[in-house]
């Protein structure tokens, strides 16, 4: 039997102002946002080469990141959380 796949991960939701900066400002699912987020950390280099689990935020990514400059992926996925809606 085929498993569903989960309908709350794929239902659609709208970045506020802040993260829509990095990821752009159409509702899409939470994977499709992440997705993009990583997208954004590898294009502008904000992975720590040493420490791959860390990210080094810009301007940009330090608003979402509540004016933290480096946060773990694990943390990332929480904070992205508080911007969604």
């Amino acid at each position: 039997m085929a498993k569903k796949p989960n309908s709350a991960f794929m239902k659609p939701v709208t970045p506020d102002a802040k993260l829509a900066a990095v990821v752009g400002p159409e509702p899409a699912p939470r994977t499709e946002i992440t997705k993009k987020l990583w997208e954004y950390i590898k294009k502008n280099n904000l992975q720590d080469p040493k420490k791959k689990t860390q990210i080094n935020a810009d301007a940009k990514l330090k608003a979402v990141f509540d004016g933290k400059s480096s946060v773990t992926m694990f943390e990332m996925t929480k904070l992205v959380s508080n911007h969604l809606k």
